[in-house]
């Protein structure tokens, strides 16, 4: 993807409408590369880089995780938080139809369905994230101030 090419995303117009404060990265996608890749390309510490991670209850109740590049989520801990038996990542195909995005390019920002979203609360600590914004290779970087602002994410101590 290149900066002439930058296509407009449901997040992009979200981010937009909403009055938030980010730029665009634009960066070559590689296919299952994750946040490795992107904070690579971009020349950014992994731990900066937040994933968007489309996960559900054991009755299917979706919902958003927010958390570092560099850390994992211990879903067994979300589920305490929550109040359920049991938190698991969406199939691919089922986080597509709750988000509107592909897997790999999905954004916390203008999703298809309103998701509760979770966020590990040590990116709100942080100078500037970079956060997808709707495609693959493309990345928002902002300030956790913002995203805190926009999406009011429940925050959770779940990293591992």
């Amino acid at each position: 993807m290149t900066k002439d090419r930058i296509p407009v995303t449901p997040a992009i117009l979200a981010m937009k409408k909403s009055g938030m404060t980010f730029t665009l990265r634009p960066y070559r996608y590689e296919e299952h590369g994750g946040t490795r890749v992107s904070a690579r390309e971009l020349e950014v510490d992994e731990h900066l880089v937040i994933k968007t991670l489309v996960m559900e209850d054991e009755r299917g109740t979706p919902l958003i995780v927010l958390m570092h590049g560099d850390r994992q989520v211990s879903t067994k801990s979300l589920a305490r938080v929550l109040g359920v038996k049991a938190v698991s990542p969406c199939d691919p195909k089922v986080a597509e139809k709750h988000t509107g995005y592909r897997v790999g390019g999905t954004s916390p920002f203008g999703t298809k369905k309103p998701l509760r979203i979770f966020m590990e609360e040590e990116i709100a600590t942080l100078p500037q994230i970079l956060i997808n914004a709707g495609s693959r290779g493309l990345l928002a970087e902002m300030s956790p101030t913002e995203l805190v602002r926009v999406l009011n994410p429940v925050k959770v101590k779940v990293a591992l």
